[in-house]
């Protein structure tokens, strides 16, 4: 990974300038200075305020022009209106990163909206790159950096990076996290994102040698094919996992088409983050529960399951929640079971969920969790306990500590409890073993290990691009269509037929005289499909005949579908009738493409005919599609699993339908 230079003074600045110093400890400016001081941070630390003086050891320079080199990044804390000075001030020291984290900007309307305008040019004019407006800064516990104004204590050196939209988020976060044990290795509050975004920052955070993990809280993104080519690049380095928020926000336009009635703005961030390998979370708590185990073992090479534990209950809710994230109880085998009746009591159920019984050892935890680990059919393990009513719960974790280190498949802990296991938990932290409170959250963990692995497959898949489609002839159909309105049907078929997709072929009847002439080209049964710009969905208005065996009931379906139109649609322009040979047998699915706002074209596939909007049985991929998105289509709608075949219905050709999607 390259990331941009200019980007450079944010993560590992040689000397900061904080503009709006003060020593007064209600005031904003003083919470970023103390934090900046006792950060630790390497560089030069300047101050500046028009009062002068001192502050924490160092001086206070009156303006920018006097403070003195080094300084290459500027923290800007002063009320907005000031701002667009002290970038101009910036711009003239040489400073060509700043910090903004003022409010007062577009958050407050028109008139903020029109000052972060001016920002934005002034920071353009200067070459400055802008973090904000209306952000709390970034920090880095391993430079060590804290640009940030919350109050102590600040987070603990870990190694999941954070980046958000929201800079309440990262304060809660930062908090919250610590009391958690969850490390922080860098975190950047973007605010307004004026100019830097979350595409921006994705590399020069990843290249941090202590970041392992990418956490994302995401508002939303300004370029959607640029985050998915930053993040994709990322993700084949490290894991990358986005909490997308307003997932069911209100207000998404639909177009006028069955796929866009049916595609939203939650099918494109699902297809986004799938295509740039990015793992999404529904909570923060499960966001870093599962960074937590990225950062801390290693992938498992399948999705079978041990489970561990000294008490029924437990097991049966991991077993629950292990399905439920699609993962599976492994089978064990006979050897395994043998080996474990050697070191447990009779009573202990050496079927998986392993229940060791309550009297269950320091050094049965150990041994039966070495015996599981070395099953072939074992990819993963899970070990819970609540503290063991004769045992402390940290010679527990002690004694399994060694045997999670020495093996090559992740192992999580549900260590159950509050007060009686802390000493369990602070033994798995300090040996970087994944701990939860509960078997679901263990679970969840563990499904992340292996949707990391899937996300890979989809990050390193290249889109399949057509070398023998007749780009040129389908420019000159569309210069002929209509600039306005739905693609006329016959100009589709043309379309598809350039780029190697077969149709039945379809006949235009003007007349009712014509529908003879063109059954006797197709052939019998046909279906007919009443021809008209102004209706788009066609079995809405009765405009749809099918199965018409012979001239008669051709003829029939004409003025059948006439009149219908005619009541429902008086002023539709009405061409015809297109008639098609029906095929027998068939399975019907639909496939289309909508145009998002943020990512462009996906491909749908799914139901098709009179099921498409009734059932929903639809799924999106971004275009141009890899195999594995093709695949993805498929396995994830009722119509791709029908075609395997389906009560009466014979399997159908699915390697056709992967080469026309």
């Amino acid at each position: 990974m390259t990331s941009d230079p200019s980007l450079a003074p944010f993560f590992n600045p040689k000397g900061v300038v904080i503009i709006g110093a003060s020593g007064d400890p209600t005031k904003l400016g003083y919470g970023l200075s103390r934090n900046l001081v006792q950060s630790n941070y390497p560089g030069a630390v300047h101050f500046v305020n028009p009062k002068g003086g001192t502050l924490l050891g160092c001086p206070i320079h009156p303006s920018v022009a006097e403070v003195p080199d080094p300084v290459d990044l500027a923290a800007v804390l002063i009320p907005a209106r000031f701002v667009p000075d002290a970038l101009h001030a910036c711009g003239k020291r040489g400073i060509r990163a700043a910090i903004v984290g003022s409010g007062g900007f577009r958050e407050v309307g028109p008139e903020g909206a029109a000052l972060e305008a001016e920002i934005v040019a002034i920071a353009r004019e200067y070459g400055i790159r802008l973090l904000g407006p209306n952000c709390i800064g970034l920090l880095d516990t391993h430079l060590p950096i804290d640009t940030t104004f919350l109050p102590p204590p600040g987070p603990t050196p870990g190694d999941v990076a954070f980046i958000s939209h929201s800079g309440a988020i990262c304060a809660a976060v930062i908090d919250w996290a610590r009391g958690q044990g969850y490390g922080i290795s860098r975190l950047v509050s973007l605010g307004n994102q004026a100019d830097v975004s979350e595409t921006d920052v994705l590399e020069p955070v990843a290249e941090d040698p202590f970041t392992h993990v990418l956490g994302l809280y995401l508002e939303g993104v300004k370029d959607g094919p640029r985050f998915v080519e930053n993040a994709r690049r990322v993700a084949l380095k490290k894991p990358i996992i986005a909490l997308k928020v307003g997932r069911f926000e209100a207000g998404r336009q639909a177009v006028a088409s069955h796929t866009g009635a049916l595609a939203g703005q939650e099918e494109a961030y699902n297809a986004a983050f799938r295509r740039a390998g990015v793992l999404r979370a529904q909570t923060s708590e499960g966001m870093f529960d599962r960074a937590r185990a990225l950062a801390w073992c290693p992938l498992p090479k399948g999705r079978r399951v041990a489970v561990l534990t000294n008490a029924g209950g437990p097991g049966v809710t991991a077993a629950d929640a292990l399905e439920g994230f699609g993962l599976e109880l492994a089978q064990i085998n006979e050897t395994t079971r043998s080996a474990l009746a050697e070191v447990l009591p009779p009573a202990a159920s050496l079927r998986n969920p392993i229940d060791m019984l309550a009297s269950a050892s320091p050094k049965q935890f150990a041994e039966s969790l070495r015996i599981l680990l070395t099953d072939p059919g074992v990819d993963s393990a899970m070990v819970i306990y609540p503290s063991p009513p004769m045992f402390t719960s940290g010679a527990v974790a002690k004694a399994i500590i060694p045997i999670i280190q020495n093996s090559d498949k992740p192992v999580v802990a549900a260590v159950m409890g509050e007060r009686l296991i802390q000493e369990a938990v602070e033994h798995l932290r300090a040996a970087h073993i994944p701990e939860y409170r509960f078997p679901e959250r263990a679970a969840a963990a563990l499904a992340a290990l292996v949707q990391r692995s899937e996300a890979l497959r989809y990050a390193q898949a290249e889109p399949i691009l057509l070398d023998d489609a007749d780009k040129s002839a389908v420019e000159k159909i569309l210069e002929t269509c209509p600039q306005e309105g739905f693609l006329p049907a016959e100009a589709g078929e043309q379309i598809l037929a350039a780029y190697g997709i077969p149709t039945a072929p379809m006949v235009l009847a003007r007349s009712r005289d014509d529908v003879l002439v063109c059954t006797r080209q197709t052939g019998f049964p046909v279906a007919m499909k009443v021809a008209s710009p102004d209706i788009p969905h066609k079995s809405d208005v009765g405009g749809v005949a099918l199965n018409l065996q012979d001239e008669a009931e051709a003829l029939a379906g004409w003025d059948t579908i006439m009149q219908r139109v005619l009541a429902a649609h008086p002023k539709a322009r009405v061409e015809g009738v297109h008639i098609q040979r029906m095929i027998p047998q068939g399975q019907e699915v639909i496939t289309g493409t909508v145009q998002d706002v943020q990512f462009g074209p996906l491909v749908m596939f799914g139901s098709g005919g009179v099921e498409v909007e009734g059932l929903k049985d639809v799924a999106f991929a971004l275009a141009p599609l890899t195999s594995l998105d093709a695949d993805y289509l498929l396995k994830n709608t009722w119509a791709g699993q029908k075609l395997a075949g389906f009560r009466n219905l014979p399997p159908a050709d699915r390697t056709a339908v992967l080469d026309a999607l």
